[in-house]
């Protein structure tokens, strides 16, 4: 399996499926977070998607560039206010390269769990540690992989039951760590059905990778403010340096 690419019917739609992600609460802690770690220097987005992280930290006065596996997802950047600010390479974050040297490279929303196999994971740390200048940051945000949820037999649950949009995951493969994530979402009277494919990722695992690619885990924490990743944390934000 390779990287999951979102079509035009995701692109279309991605802001209004994920619209609990553009609040204010959501977004103005990470854009700080990140504002503070770029450190006034450049910044590069991996899987930059229609820059909902991207647009406001560039407004902050970071130079931002992007990689975007999707072409339909980086027109959907181009549309908004402010996108030429941008720049945007439509290409694979596991290989693709840009131009300079960045004091900060970022990957947000569980997006890493997008590239399917660990091979190619370590490929996205090896590659934001060759765009980073020594002492630089690559910040991934992700979920932690929740199987204690799971019943005994049970290959899925339910992660969100609303009027409007219904998840669940399901379990595929424990051996690859392959799951996958189906979405039916109410969009202005629309039903829209989602389902891509993933690999979920333990943070131990993600400290071996950096390793790999000679970053050190500098912070974690369970969220963009900060508190304190614990055993029952569901997600955490992770700060990676690179070292001389």
């Amino acid at each position: 399996m390779g990287s999951e690419v979102w079509g035009p019917d995701v692109a279309e739609t991605y802001d209004i499926t994920s619209a609990q992600m553009f609040a204010p609460g959501v977004l103005d802690p990470a854009v700080d977070v990140l504002a503070e770690l770029a450190r006034g220097g450049p910044a590069l987005e991996f899987a930059i998607g229609t820059g909902r992280v991207a647009l406001p930290l560039a407004a902050r006065g970071i130079r931002v560039a992007g990689i975007e596996l999707s072409p339909h997802m980086a027109e959907e950047l181009r549309r908004k206010p402010g996108a030429e600010a941008v720049d945007v390479t439509i290409g694979d974050m596991t290989t693709t390269r840009v131009g300079g040297e960045f004091t900060l490279v970022y990957l947000v929303f569980n997006t890493i769990m997008n590239v399917t196999t660990q091979e190619e994971q370590v490929r996205v740390f090896e590659n934001a540690a060759a765009h980073l200048a020594v002492g630089g940051c690559f910040v991934i945000e992700v979920g932690v992989p929740q199987l204690r949820r799971l019943p005994i037999g049970e290959v899925g649950h339910v992660f969100t039951f609303e009027p409007k949009h219904l998840g669940i995951d399901t379990y595929d493969d424990t051996v690859e760590q392959i799951a996958s994530s189906h979405h039916w979402i109410d969009v202005d009277g629309r039903l829209v059905r989602q389902t891509g494919a993933y690999r979920y990722v333990w943070p131990s695992e993600l400290v071996l990778m950096a390793r790999l690619a000679g970053l050190r885990l500098r912070d974690r924490w369970e969220n963009w403010l900060r508190q304190p990743f614990t055993s029952n944390s569901v997600q955490h934000v992770s700060v990676f340096e690179k070292l001389a």
